[in-house]
């Protein structure tokens, strides 16, 4: 029998005031995972983390924790929380609000203080301990916010669009620190709808749109259920015939151009070579040529863009 899920959703739905927010939604956490909750804004990422808190009630469905019935709320002190609304008690000086926010979580105050201070270094904040918390920059607000989630060694750690409004170090100095955690055996449950960084750290994704799920899976796997043939191109002379090749639909079907370069999704039998010789051919000066799987960003807009939104009304359209 497979072990059961830190995280298990069956059937979840939630509606406010007839608006369906999540719809039927089941998806599994493995254990040690960093499982990545992905979608626009308002797919129902955040009311999904509620749920799982017991800060909501689904409608309809079930969720289990660590492989029992208790709610989020029974669990608190092996969950870890870092909601999209930060918030602190900012008159409080830094190592105090830690500490306080430990021991709520059941840890001895001797305990919770020396973690302090050694998490304090690691994000670079040693400084500013005795600082009260409306003296630091929103930035180091979010450091310190992380640190009260992660300060009592939880089992489960979520993460609410975790890196949203730090500048590339910070976000940096987190990601590196969601992956030691990960690495120690921390489960990992993160939303955003930046697709780069799930897919730099992410074991398995789930992509929700309209409350629904898209996709789901180990991102290896998702991966190459989304395949098909890519290719990523830089040339320096786009004039003329370079661009007839690219508008070519018998041999690209897509094209994604970012100016710098071009990722294309080729036709369907079609030879990346073709594209190579051709771009030759017609003269450009071809300074990248790169055979490639799909990245994650063009799988999401694949599923949840505007051409994927449109065939969903349709077939809504068609089951009313």
């Amino acid at each position: 029998m497979p072990e059961a899920g830190v995280v298990e959703l069956h059937g979840v739905t939630k509606r406010f005031a007839g608006h369906t927010a999540v719809n039927d939604l089941s998806l599994t956490i493995p254990r040690g995972a960093i499982y990545g909750l992905l979608g626009p804004n308002g797919a129902g990422k955040s009311t999904t983390i509620r749920m799982i808190m017991s800060i909501l009630l689904p409608d309809a469905g079930r969720i289990a924790l660590f492989g029992g019935r208790q709610s989020g709320k029974d669990l608190s002190h092996r969950i870890g929380y870092l909601p999209e609304e930060r918030g602190l008690y900012k008159k409080m000086r830094v190592v105090d609000l830690l500490v306080f926010l430990a021991e709520i979580k059941g840890v001895a105050r001797g305990v919770a203080r020396r973690s302090a201070h050694e998490w304090l270094g690691r994000l670079g904040l040693s400084d500013w301990e005795l600082k009260r918390a409306d003296d630091l920059s929103k930035g180091m607000q979010q450091k310190v916010q992380f640190i009260a989630t992660v300060l009592h060694r939880p089992e489960l750690l979520i993460l609410d669009e975790p890196f949203s409004g730090l500048d590339p170090v910070n976000a940096q100095v987190m990601k590196d620190t969601v992956v030691e955690l990960a690495r120690a055996g921390t489960t990992i449950l993160f939303s955003t709808h930046i697709m780069e960084q799930a897919e730099k750290l992410c074991d398995a994704v789930c992509i929700i749109a309209r409350g629904t799920k898209v996709v789901d899976g180990p991102l290896a796997e998702v991966k190459r259920r989304h395949g098909g043939s890519h290719v990523v191109v830089a040339v320096e002379r786009r004039e003329g015939g370079a661009d007839r090749v690219l508008g070519d639909r018998r041999l690209v079907a897509r094209a994604d151009d970012y100016g710098g370069y071009a990722e294309l999704e080729l036709a369907t039998g079609a030879d990346p070579q073709d594209v190579l010789s051709g771009l030759l051919q017609a003269g450009a000066r071809v300074t990248r040529f790169e055979i490639a799987e799909a990245t994650l960003h063009k799988i999401f807009i694949d599923m949840v863009g505007p051409d994927a939104a449109a065939a969903r009304a349709v077939g809504d359209g068609a089951h009313a």
